[in-house]
């Protein structure tokens, strides 16, 4: 038996059975999901085993009681193969009156919602889980805690052990768990083996509506190119023009995205809208991301070597990187990942908004001086914007960078960290 990682989802998996009768836990194929669920299951079903004695979809139809019994909490693993569970977890959530009862994975989001009739609000809570974030699989040494920066901005200086050369594999890794577990060699070809099996199957098994692989290879890799950005829609249909054989409209193009967005491979993210003291429009459309950097770098055909020869392509890379991670983080923190920008340009690549009102806004830089100069200026000119009469001051700023011997906060108060050092 392979040894397990602890994840961050773990203790908050734990919690949220505490405090209500369902769990349902999504995210990707391949980030987890399912093991982190067994380590807290008393009791398993697995929706597609196909070696099981049962045909488990089948008895979903005809009675699905005898899915949902066994000791608690009880899994249901891709629990989206049977939609009609959910109301059937929903009503015995209800009449059983007790927390912890049940935890549902699903890595993709149910083609059809009509055998659907409640929301389950009450009865069953989220959890997202992504690909490990690099203080999971091992790689961050964790000395710097993103929650403790809310806390205080006191002195700060812990050492950085990762090369650019580190971040490089690290990128086109990610953060799949099996890929973790292998050698370098071994593991960088797991990405490959997720975008593969994306585009040849998930794409399509996701709805039943067959797409062309093909196509989706050249949108994905359309993608791939605007990690980080506000493109829109149409730019991207012109990329897949420019290759395809077949005229492709808008709507075509956002059909296919919108399949990737239910089984997780995209995830975009939505704009951060303070109070600003000007009257300065706020751009307020979504930056495109996948939920790991080495989708992106499988989608382009790249490896660790090719990154370290194109700074530019890693840089934006680099981001989804530290995108990921900042994500895993905030949930952990009751919190949400937004960007800024604003018609003058002025950016902000990461804001970690939690419930309470507080907020960090982080510039994500590959390294360098003239880099770390330039993330430093666009912090303190959204910093001198930011109508502190009508919400807080940021509680810390941050320029999260791939190298550096150091994290340290300068007199300035802005620290800079090495996402080698970074944990939730």
């Amino acid at each position: 038996m392979r040894e397990y990682k602890q994840r961050i989802a773990d203790k908050m998996l734990q919690k949220k059975l505490e405090g209500t009768g369902a769990v349902l836990i999504e995210g990707p194929k391949w980030c987890g999901k399912t093991t982190t669920a067994e380590q807290q299951a008393n009791s398993i079903v697995y929706m597609d085993d196909i070696t099981s004695d049962v045909n488990w979809k089948q008895m979903a139809s005809i009675n699905p009681q005898s899915v949902l019994d066994g000791p608690t909490p009880h899994l249901i693993d891709e629990w989206q193969i049977a939609p009609q569970l959910w109301d059937a977890v929903r009503f015995q959530v209800d009449h059983r009156d007790e927390d912890g009862q049940f935890i549902l994975t699903g890595s993709a989001v149910p083609p059809k919602t009509d055998e659907i009739n409640h929301t389950g609000t009450g009865r069953i809570s989220w959890l997202t889980m992504r690909p490990m974030s690099l203080w999971e699989s091992g790689d961050s040494n964790g000395e710097v805690s993103l929650g403790e920066l809310f806390k205080k901005s006191d002195a700060l200086l812990a050492k950085n052990q990762l090369s650019l050369e580190d971040i490089a594999y690290l990128t086109c890794r990610g953060g799949w768990p099996r890929a973790v577990m292998q050698k370098r060699d071994i593991a960088l070809g797991r990405a490959f083996d997720y975008y593969d099996a994306v585009v040849k199957y998930d794409i399509s098994r996701v709805d039943d509506v067959k797409r062309d692989a093909e196509r989706t290879k050249r949108i994905m890799r359309s993608y791939a190119r605007h990690q980080g950005t506000q493109t829109p829609i149409s730019v991207i249909a012109d990329d897949i023009r420019a290759n395809d054989i077949d005229s492709i409209d808008d709507k075509t193009v956002y059909s296919y995205i919108s399949a990737l967005k239910k089984i997780f491979v995209i995830e975009d993210m939505e704009a951060w809208n303070p109070n600003i003291r000007s009257k300065t429009a706020i751009r307020t459309s979504d930056n495109r991301y996948f939920v790991d950097p080495s989708i992106a770098t499988a989608a382009l055909g790249l490896g660790p070597d090719d990154l370290m020869n194109d700074l530019n392509t890693f840089g934006l890379l680099f981001e989804t990187l530290c995108v990921r991670d900042l994500r895993v983080f905030a949930d952990a923190l009751d919190g949400h990942v937004y960007h800024y920008r604003d018609k003058n340009g002025l950016e902000c690549d990461a804001v970690v908004h939690l419930r309470n009102g507080s907020y960090g806004l982080i510039e994500i830089k590959l390294g360098g001086d003239e880099l770390i100069s330039n993330g430093i200026a666009s912090l303190k000119a959204l910093t001198s914007k930011i109508d502190t009469n009508r919400m807080k001051e940021p509680s810390f700023r941050m320029v999260l960078t791939a190298v550096g011997k150091f994290a340290y906060r300068q007199e300035d108060g802005i620290f800079i960290v090495p996402i080698g050092c970074l944990k939730d």
